[in-house]
């Protein structure tokens, strides 16, 4: 009996059944309570704020007190509303990366598991390559030479975090290309980029999602990095990296100003992390969850 091929429908209810897994394990509860925190945060704290993020409230590095709860930064801006206002970039810039790493990876994983040969043998020895780079040299290399554009931002980490993604989905694609079905497409004459996209692809929806919460949680951490040394967000916009940077002199006056930013990135990689190990947990199993969280940790930070 040959294989049927994909069904949308059960790629879709197979998320969706660990999804709900997730949910009902503590972690999969607890990762998504602080994902939606730290949203909430950003998103609604915008509307909530009660200063802008560039007035000026007290004298720099003030304490909490009445004109400012959480005290100011180093040039006397009100540390709260800088924080509520401060989310949406980093977590904008984090998604965009993430979509277009997973795009990038996915397709070049999955060209690389059907079509074998040397197309096979140069694809990969290019993600090879770039492995080799630890992730945070190879984005300050390049946006050091070219520039801190957001869109430079989001090319540069997207392709820092493209080859992990295109490891792990030429190694689950390479049973898939061996299906029946798929083997039947081809036969049939369909062109190899409609068998990728149609046949191969939707097979690999789970793997996938896994990589997507593991790569946005890279993603968080990276691009705080860099606006921490000053690259990527621009002062006097707020961002929780800028924040950290602009009030570490002021720590010993006000240690809000950085151990509030810290605490809230802390909490999105933390939440992050919990909850896609959760699904990994419940899409495929403990032992092989443990493996794909654990190689994809390693790799990363090669």
């Amino acid at each position: 009996m040959t294989d049927s091929g994909p069904n949308p429908r059960r790629e879709r209810g197979a998320i969706a059944r660990a999804l709900l897994a997730a949910l009902r394990s503590w972690r999969g509860r607890i990762g998504l309570g602080l994902v939606l925190l730290v949203l909430a945060v950003a998103f609604v704290g915008p509307f909530v704020a009660p200063h802008s993020a560039t007035d000026f409230v007290s004298p720099p590095s003030s304490p909490p007190g009445d004109g400012a709860i959480a005290g100011s930064d180093g040039l006397g801006r009100d540390v709260l509303s800088r924080l509520l206002l401060g989310g949406r970039s980093i977590l904008f810039l984090a998604a965009a990366s993430t979509a277009l790493a997973l795009v990038v990876g996915a397709l070049v994983g999955v060209t690389a598991a059907y079509r074998q040969g040397w197309v096979e043998t140069a694809l990969m020895r290019v993600v090879d390559i770039v492995l080799a780079f630890p992730q945070l040299v190879f984005v300050l290399l390049v946006v050091s030479i070219l520039g801190t554009d957001a869109w430079l931002l989001i090319v540069t980490v997207a392709l820092a975090q493209a080859p992990q993604i295109a490891r792990v989905v030429h190694a689950a694609a390479q049973d898939v290309c061996e299906r029946d079905y798929v083997r039947a497409v081809a036969l049939w004459g369909v062109p190899p980029r409609k068998v990728i996209t149609r046949h191969v692809l939707p097979s690999l929806s789970t793997p996938l999602a896994v990589e997507a919460g593991l790569r946005l949680s890279f993603a968080i951490v990276i691009i705080s990095g860099l606006n921490f040394l000053g690259l990527g967000v621009q002062p006097p916009d707020p961002s929780w990296g800028v924040m950290i940077n602009e009030n570490r002199l002021g720590m010993p006056s006000n240690i809000w100003g950085v151990v509030a930013p810290a605490v809230v990135l802390g909490l999105l990689a933390v939440g992050t992390n919990l909850f896609t190990d959760a699904f990994a947990r419940a899409a495929f199993g403990e032992d092989r969850a443990d493996d794909a969280v654990i190689g994809a940790g390693v790799v990363t930070a090669a």
